[in-house]
């Protein structure tokens, strides 16, 4: 094979090779494998292309002629992680794991390469991804339920009770002695008419297979599974800090947003709702310790909210019955810019068409009321500014709605441009899309063409400033419960929230999430690549610095909240940090003095 990386080996290793190839031909259409399937070989496309799909079926990423397929499962020693596809009428060469693993130990250049391409597949949210992110310490039950060795099974089934466990460790002094759990119990004991003075001793497992805390997740559902067990005790160092089950393993499996959102739409009530709200931080740090991009992390907590508010509208729909015109329920601010984190208050509105009568509002009132509670029954609280479809002036038709946007652009005052920035980051969740469409074209073009309200537009983005002190130092907050502290949301990503907004109304650009806007604007010339490079690269840093935050911040046993103290970061992330800050400043002052950038 001529194809890289084939050709970094010599060609006496291909010849030895070639007897343990195989050729395999897939029709269009085939499934290669599965997600969760195992991989046997190596995949190499010769002829044809393979799609390769996530839990959605979404793909992913496509494989053409010369393709390898299958390394980040052979050299993890995992299952595929993918779903994989022909595309067209495909021919691959096969090769065992074994003779896969002999050229990756004798060929350092072989070796190098797929270890390179492994790092740069594409990780689709899944189950098998989360565990080789995720190491034993952050799944693990800390401080397990313990007994001494000269227990009785009357004692342990007790504490078993007490404690509403499956499992107790048996200690001989400091010492792990061994683990009983309530298998042991109905097998050894119940089930053999034992009678419960046995001392736990007699059925325990003695020297239990354990696990160090610093192991991943896939490490421990691995060894699991190999001793065809359900529990092991987690020892550091031969201290005893934790145990860990196939249930922990199993809960975290489960956590991902695709799992969640099945789980709401099958949901009755706000209620049931907020109980896989709970998962959300899990979620969070899941995504954050895979080493996930920002923007993929926000948009799937965003996607979540969305499915809950969804669910709200069908349960008020079947609660108070059809709705007597057509309407569509917004959202704005950070879900109406898919870029919600582990803290998230509500915004939204309703625009109901026009056909509606003065006695329809009471329903509406209604279902924006059910909404708005449900949500924060969810854990979105009430917006303090009132900016809620609840509120009579955010909950109008069409034709008052427009009204809205033209008083705003003729007279751009400051309660107007508060406004307009709001209802500019406005997405439809759900209802009847066509009310906003038109909307949405028509307000940008008027505002675009409105040099008043552009340049009053222009003045408010400039009023949050990045945390920048004299001397490249930081300016910190001086008081109160933050003292010493910046705040990474208002100082750090909402400048940039605010250039993206601008930039999309100079541009008359329909994206609503802030990345997509600063790509868009550069692509259409609003502001230059480099300065788009520039201010994306800084946007990305602070906004993934938020998030490493928020998800110490959960790992910790925490709430997550935007406050950081320069401390917790290194010399060298600070400095990335102050560069960062610095650089939407100068995009601040550009825009600012009207030069562009």
């Amino acid at each position: 094979m001529q194809h890289a990386p084939f050709d970094l080996m010599p060609a006496e290793a291909g010849s030895r090779l070639a007897p343990s190839l195989d050729e395999l031909n897939i029709a269009p259409g085939d499934t290669l494998f599965q997600a969760d399937d195992p991989i046997d070989c190596l995949y190499v496309v010769i002829a044809g292309a393979i799609e390769l799909e996530g839990r959605g079926a979404e793909v992913v990423a496509r494989r053409d002629v010369g393709a390898a397929i299958g390394e980040r499962a052979l050299l993890r020693h995992m299952p595929a992680v993918l779903t994989a596809r022909a595309a067209e009428a495909s021919t691959l060469i096969t090769i065992p794991r074994a003779e896969f693993a002999n050229l990756v130990s004798s060929y350092p250049d072989f070796a190098t390469w797929f270890e390179r391409a492994a790092r740069s597949t594409p990780v689709p949210e899944t189950a098998s991804a989360g565990l080789t992110a995720l190491q034993v310490a952050d799944l693990m039950v800390p401080n397990p339920i313990s007994c001494d060795v000269s227990c009785t099974v009357t004692d342990i089934a007790r504490k078993m009770r007490d404690n509403k466990i499956s499992s107790v460790l048996l200690m001989q002094d400091d010492d792990l002695a061994g683990i009983v759990t309530t298998r042991d119990l109905t097998n050894k004991v119940l089930a053999e008419g034992l009678p419960g003075t046995l001392p736990v001793s007699n059925v325990m497992t003695s020297d239990p297979v354990t696990i160090a805390p610093n192991a991943l997740g896939l490490d421990a559902l691995m060894r699991l599974a190999e001793n065809r067990i359900s529990h092991m005790p987690v020892l550091d160092h031969g201290n005893l800090v934790g145990v860990i089950g196939s249930t922990d393993l199993f809960r975290q499996q489960a956590s991902t947003a695709s799992h969640m959102v099945a789980e709401i739409v099958r949901a009755g009530s706000a209620d049931e709702m907020a109980e896989v709200m709970k998962e959300v931080p899990g979620l969070l740090v899941q995504l954050v310790l895979a080493g996930t991009r920002h923007e993929a992390i926000t948009r799937r907590i965003t996607d979540i909210t969305d499915a809950i508010t969804r669910r709200l509208l069908a349960l008020a729909e079947e609660k108070y019955g059809p709705p007597p015109v057509p309407y569509l329920f917004l959202a704005c601010g950070s879900q109406g810019r898919r870029e919600q984190t582990g803290v998230s208050d509500q915004d939204n509105c309703l625009i109901i068409d026009d056909a509606m009568k003065p006695e329809d509002d009471a329903y509406f009132k209604q279902l924006a009321q059910y909404v708005s509670d449900g949500l924060n029954t969810c854990g979105f609280i009430y917006c303090p500014g009132d900016m809620m479809a609840t509120a009579d002036r955010w909950r109008q038709p069409l034709r008052v709605w427009k009204q809205y946007f033209e008083k705003w652009i003729a007279k751009p005052d400051t309660e107007a441009q508060m406004l307009a920035s709001v209802m500019f980051d406005l997405r439809p969740i759900g209802g009847s899309v066509d009310l906003f469409e038109a909307l949405q074209h028509d307000t940008l073009e008027k505002a675009r063409s409105n040099s008043i309200f552009v340049a009053h537009m222009i003045s408010n983005s400039l009023k949050h400033t990045v945390p920048l002190g004299m001397f490249r130092g930081f300016a910190l907050i001086r008081s109160g419960e933050h003292k010493n502290q910046f705040d990474m949301k208002h100082s750090g990503v909402v400048p940039v929230v605010d250039l993206g907004r601008v930039y999309a109304l100079q541009g008359a650009l329909e994206a609503v999430n802030t990345r997509e806007r600063l790509e868009a604007a550069r692509d259409a010339g609003v502001i230059s690549t480099t300065g788009a490079h520039d201010l994306i690269d800084a946007y990305d840093l602070i906004a993934e610095t938020r998030l490493r935050h928020q998800a110490d911040q959960i790992r910790g046993g925490g709430a997550p909240d935007n406050f950081m103290a320069p401390d917790q970061l290194s010399d060298l992330e600070r400095s990335h940090l102050r560069d960062a800050f610095t650089v939407i400043k100068t995009m601040q002052s550009a825009l600012g003095s009207s030069r562009g950038a």
